[in-house]
């Protein structure tokens, strides 16, 4: 085919959600590099993981979940969460020969010719008749907007360039931001800098008791339930609230964790509230979250009014040949699991039709453009 090269499926991105994919694909029978090809930008194995800051050592990590088909055993609780995961995936892709293609930046899906989908990429095109995004959120900080913030004479930065605790010695910080990078973050802050305070716009919920196999359910329903009606999805911590640790019970108990409501405009020397309140700051940290990494899709205009996409399952109701996974009710460790073996499934059934023959609009209506991000 002139407009690329042609393989059965494309998978964008290396992480958790996109190498569960791969092996699947793999069990079922297609070759790497022969019928699928993975992607990755990222310059080495370990998704996002591999950015972490230095602070978030592998004790500290929340429910991370093996890899289907191999487990990851002997971990230092002590070494950054970054090496310990980043080798894993690194040892994960040499066992099963997934042959990831590194460092890859996709810039475009678009229709292709004869029921394919186009993929445009840094070395080149592909011809796909399948695709399984797995792009994740890092890419896409989330970065809030308050009048004068242009103003500000400190520093500003967001988790995905946190430094860690160090760089803060001495400082006056705001952290912004209420979930668990949030209070992760604030907590360690507070140890070194010279004073702290926190803000979110909503009071946390701190969860009591451990998040058993019924919490979860509910959590993953409640996300699922947004992306059926094609609406963004909700943050992991609007819908599990933030675990009540020894850690945080102590910082509670310290004040380091007394929250303040969000502050209404940002000034030259640190932020203000309407009521004549105000702090003062060198450093605002906004741990404000991330959004899905989907800018690559707007071509196939899979967007719902809402801003979101539109799923059953992983499949894409605007288009059948497109998967998403690590999105909405996937995006945690045992999800993308979960959803790289469900997508595969999926694709193996539209393998075995003929590429002319597929359907590739499933949604009801016209398609729609793009929602902004």
């Amino acid at each position: 085919m002139a407009e690329g090269r042609t393989v059965d499926v494309v998978v964008i991105g290396a992480g958790q959600a996109g190498l569960s994919g791969a092996y699947h694909l793999r069990r079922a029978g297609l070759e790497p590099d022969r019928d699928f090809v993975v992607l990755d930008h990222a310059p080495r194995p370990g998704g996002a993981w591999q950015f972490r800051w230095p602070s978030l050592t592998y004790g500290k990590v929340h429910g991370m979940h093996a890899l289907p088909g191999m487990e990851l055993t002997g971990a230092d609780d002590d070494r950054p969460s970054s090496e310990v995961i980043g080798a894993y995936f690194d040892a994960y892709e040499r066992a099963f020969g997934l042959r990831v293609h590194r460092p890859v930046d996709v810039t475009a899906v678009r229709e292709g010719a004869e029921g394919r989908l186009l993929v445009e990429t840094s070395e080149g095109a592909y011809a796909t008749r399948a695709l399984i995004n797995a792009t994740g959120t890092w890419d896409r900080p989330f970065w809030p907007r308050y009048p004068g913030q242009e103003s500000f004479r400190g520093q500003q930065l967001h988790t995905g360039g946190y430094p860690g605790p160090d760089a803060f010695a001495g400082r006056r910080v705001v952290v912004v931001g209420g979930g668990a990078s949030g209070t992760q973050h604030l907590m360690e802050i507070a140890e070194v800098a010279a004073e702290t305070h926190w803000v979110t716009r909503r009071p946390p919920v701190f969860r009591e008791g451990p998040f058993d196999e019924e919490r979860g359910r509910a959590a993953v329903a409640m996300v699922e339930e947004r992306v059926r009606r094609g609406l963004p999805p909700l943050s992991v911590v609007s819908v599990t609230g933030l675990p009540l640790t020894e850690a945080v019970r102590r910082a509670r108990a310290e004040g380091v964790l007394d929250r303040l409501p969000m502050f209404d405009r940002i000034t030259p020397t640190g932020v203000a509230w309407d009521d004549g309140r105000t702090v003062d700051a060198d450093v605002i940290l906004w741990a404000t979250g991330f959004r899905a990494a989907v800018d690559h899709l707007a071509p196939l205009r899979l967007r719902e009014p809402g801003g979101g996409i539109r799923l059953d399952g992983t499949r894409a109701v605007r288009d059948e040949r497109v998967h998403l996974v690590g999105y909405g009710p996937s995006a945690s460790t045992i999800g993308a699991n979960r959803a790289g073996r469900a997508a595969v499934h999926e694709i193996r059934r539209l393998l075995e039709r003929p590429a002319r023959e597929a359907s590739t609009r499933t949604g009801s209506g016209e398609a729609l453009a793009p929602a902004t991000a």
